[in-house]
């Protein structure tokens, strides 16, 4: 779903000049200590090559191997960081969209995002087994076509609102072989509760990040994280559950906009999950896949809820209600494999969530798609994918006199190609009916690129 609709923009109006310059000031400072931290870090001693820390389309489908960075292995340096345990990565992302078709004028929207990154595995560094830590900062901004749209389903999963801040942070110690784990810091709930585990392999937002609905309950995402932790169990071999509880912000992006200040205030809301990872360790299992992980046949099967206590309004009555709760059900397959041991070959994944339609205007929504890796018989790594979404409103939101409100539905497809070492590049083309509950129709080209520095 496009953000603009469930999350807050920006709040600039009211501000007097003096704290707008302030503010322009200190995220410039943010960006240049971002800079900094990455630098230093790289200067100093490193990491041995982790597990995947970034989730979306954040995640590496590309940069991997001895040869996966524009800027190279800076003399050697780049691997002494890694054996050391400090993994240091720099990323832009770029979403080219262009409605090709639909009711408005067209319009090329272009959504770029510079992100830095810095992993730390203590037990590499110092000895500290098992703990570990994880920084991440960027700068974001363009155009938001799914605004301009008045779609529900965003056609980026990127898009939100022009910023530039720390994202997220945390620090996690790990035991039993990983099979408990504990987090604290600044991070995101939609980072790993209600994500879509096959999110690189799609664009539009409620397949190519996470369900599109969920700050319904101000679960917070990505980049606006807010202060929260988790705890994460794995009791059986194919088994996980885990919670987090995290601070809930109705306008996240203006507040605490360099993200270096943490809020404590508004409501805690809490997100539970238990996972079934058949075919794999469930204390390997992550958010989101990766290249590695899509070897052989596994699958990861969801069911998590949302909770906030705070009060919310309903257009049925003028008193505030207490509370707010949003279900989801998710599952990835693994359908066939060429190799049973490899990745080439075909999967699956749907996702269903509901909310009361008494408080939560888009209070149910379904995704479902199939991926098939290596369909090319090409010498570098690429997918196709179909991705299919149905966004509902709730008909008790639905002014007076007006039509009733349709379902939006949304068709994508796409294909990633890991054209160099460090260069990825997705076309994608999406048909769009019903937009926004109505009854236009949209088509929207263009193309995802990648670039690993």
């Amino acid at each position: 779903m496009d953000q603009s609709q469930v999350r807050p923009p920006q709040e600039h109006g009211g501000l007097k000049k003096p704290t707008r310059t302030m503010q322009r000031l200190t995220r410039k400072v943010v960006c240049v200590m971002s800079a900094a931290l990455c630098l230093f870090v790289a200067r100093a001693y490193s990491q041995e090559a982790q597990e995947e820390t970034l989730g979306g389309p954040d995640s590496h489908e590309t940069g991997q191997g001895p040869h996966g960075h524009l800027f190279g292995e800076w003399g050697g340096e780049r691997t002494r960081l890694l054996e050391r345990g400090v993994r240091f990565d720099f990323q832009y992302v770029s979403d080219s969209l262009w409605n090709i078709k639909s009711e408005q004028k067209g319009r090329l929207a272009s959504w770029n995002r510079f992100r830095g990154t810095v992993d730390i595995d203590f037990g590499s560094l110092i000895g500290r087994q098992g703990l570990y830590f994880h920084a991440t900062a960027l700068w974001q901004g363009g155009g938001n076509l799914g605004t301009y749209l008045g779609l529900l389903s965003s056609p980026s999963g990127m898009s939100s609102a022009n910023t530039c801040r720390l994202d997220s942070w945390w620090i996690e110690k790990r035991w039993r072989n990983q099979r408990i784990s504990a987090r604290v810091g600044q991070f995101a709930g939609q980072d790993f509760y209600g994500a879509q585990h096959y999110a690189a392999s799609f664009i539009f937002e409620p397949m190519g990040y996470a369900l599109g609905n969920l700050f319904t309950t101000l679960e917070s995402f990505d980049p606006p994280s807010t202060p929260a932790m988790e705890v994460r169990v794995a009791p059986k071999h194919n088994l996980y559950v885990k919670s987090m509880v995290l601070a809930a912000v109705r306008s996240p992006f203006s507040q605490n906009p360099t993200g270096l200040v943490p809020q404590f205030n508004g409501t805690p809301v809490s997100v539970s999950e238990i996972g079934f990872t058949p075919g794999k360790k469930a204390s390997s299992v992550r958010a989101f896949d990766t290249v590695d992980s899509r070897k052989g046949y596994s699958g990861l099967y969801q069911f998590g809820a949302s909770y906030n206590p705070g009060k919310f309004t309903s257009p049925t009555s003028t008193t505030p209600r207490s509370g707010n709760y949003l279900l989801y059900w998710m599952a990835s397959q693994a359908l066939w494999r060429l190799d049973p041991h490899e990745a080439k070959g075909l999967d699956a994944t749907f996702a269903y969530d509901w909310s009361p339609a008494d408080i939560n205007r888009n209070n149910t929504l379904f995704t479902a798609g199939l991926r098939f890796n290596e369909p090319l018989p090409v010498n570098f790594h690429n997918t196709m994918s179909l991705g299919y979404v149905r966004n509902s409103l709730s008909p008790q939101f639905l002014p007076p006199g007006m039509p009733s409100w349709k379902t939006e539905h949304g068709v994508e497809f796409n294909a990633l190609l890991d054209i160099a070492p460090m260069l990825l590049l997705q076309p994608v083309i999406q048909y769009y009916a019903n937009v926004g509950g109505g009854v236009q129709r949209a088509v929207v080209f263009g193309f995802r690129t990648k670039v690993e520095f």
